[in-house]
């Protein structure tokens, strides 16, 4: 009897444990119907906004200066610089650090990271990784294609950008019905390697976006 209880005890907690990928929990309230209890992502996101600008101190009015300040030479709409590495990106998303949003206290690093932004018309991931002395990134582009939903078209372009060896291939993608097509790259720069993809509504989208987003790409080395 004790032993019967042991094992009925045993897989009541194997079922208990969670089991949320991170696709599902981006992309629950996407237009998909959800099929876990996982909690809405966009509400995550806007009490992580809120509670940041609620964490931000009030500014200090300043006494006016006589010297006019000069004017800043370059905007920074679109371009996302952390982590000793700057990233071109559309001026109507922002991306999010998902490792501090999935635990506060593992956030990203220079080592290694992911971020994400979106909106109802694209969804774009951006990872990166350590990798001292490799040439070949392929191993973070298979990393970051999720083989259960998206699939490449075998298309794969190799080319070298200022001394980064990039790959990059376009894809389509059951990850949200209203946004199936998509693109995914790999380079490296420095002793890092960097991924990106991105989720549209156009198949004809995706390139144009990530050469904007690899345009402006400078990495700290």
């Amino acid at each position: 009897m004790d032993d019967l209880l042991f094992r009925y005890n045993f897989e009541m907690k194997k079922r208990a444990l969670p089991s949320l990928t991170f696709s599902l929990l981006l992309f629950l309230s996407a237009g998909c119907s959800s099929r876990t209890a996982s909690p809405d992502p966009n509400l995550q996101i806007q009490q992580a906004v809120a509670a940041t600008l609620a964490a931000m101190p009030t500014s200090t009015a300043l006494p006016p200066s006589a010297l006019q300040s000069s004017p800043t030479p370059l905007s920074l709409a679109g371009l996302f610089c952390e982590y000793q590495f700057c990233i071109g990106h559309p001026i109507d998303v922002a991306f999010f650090d998902v490792s501090a949003q999935q635990n506060p206290a593992s956030p990203s690093t220079y080592s290694q990271g992911l971020l994400a932004a979106f909106n109802g018309n694209l969804f774009i991931q951006v990872m990166w990784q350590i990798a001292p002395g490799t040439s070949d990134p392929k191993f973070l582009l298979d990393t970051i294609l999720d083989k259960a939903i998206d699939t490449p078209t075998g298309g794969l372009d190799v080319f070298l950008v200022r001394n980064m060896n990039v790959l990059y291939d376009d894809i389509t993608t059951a990850a949200s019905a209203t946004l199936p097509f998509g693109g995914v790259s790999a380079w490296t720069c420095g002793d890092r390697v960097f991924a990106w993809k991105v989720y549209t509504q156009q198949a004809e989208t995706a390139r144009p976006l990530f050469d904007e987003a690899l345009t402006r790409f400078t990495c700290g080395q």
